[in-house]
């Protein structure tokens, strides 16, 4: 990114990588080692996701800009290929829909099983995504756990999940 900007006759004053960047005690610690740098800045551009942009931004009084449009919480499948693996509700099903989330990977949230209309094991929503409940139920089945899908789940709480959300460890 520093050769990019160099090239179309940006001066870049320095440079930092933050990990993990959404951690704000530690990127006071390092930004307060950069502060000459970027007290010379005109912008600071952060390469992380909107967390990781906005705690830089709450720990210097340089105008933060992001370089990427954070899209969801997921995981890198490959070098350029990403997928959504967790909305954060608040109320995590993971344990008994064996790793599979289906708030995320069903289109519909569903949470007690799926609604009937996939085809081909492909959601009716989105045909380019596998059905959540498919998935689940095979990797249930390949656990030999599928007495988890006896038990009907009371409908989510999603005031957990209002936005924004502050947490306190408890003491």
């Amino acid at each position: 990114m520093k050769e990019k900007l160099e090239k179309q006759g940006k001066i870049v004053t320095g440079s930092v990588i933050l990990d993990p960047s959404c951690h704000k005690l530690q990127v006071k610690a390092t930004l307060k080692k950069q502060k000459s740098q970027i007290n010379e800045a005109d912008a600071v551009l952060c390469m992380a996701c909107g967390d990781g942009t906005q705690t830089v931004a709450n720990c210097i009084k340089t105008p933060v800009y992001p370089a990427n449009d954070t899209l969801f919480i997921g995981e890198i499948e490959r070098i350029g290929q990403y997928q959504e693996a967790c909305k954060a509700c608040g109320q995590c099903e993971l344990g008994w829909t064996a790793g599979i989330c289906p708030i995320t990977k069903c289109a519909k949230s569903l949470l007690n099983g799926p609604c009937g209309g996939a085809k081909n094991g492909k959601c009716e929503i989105n045909p380019e995504n596998d059905c959540a409940w498919i998935l689940i139920y095979n990797r249930l089945k390949d656990l030999d756990m599928l007495n988890t899908l006896l038990e009907i789940k009371p409908p989510k709480d999603y005031s957990k999940s209002l936005h924004p959300r502050k947490l306190a460890a408890s003491k």
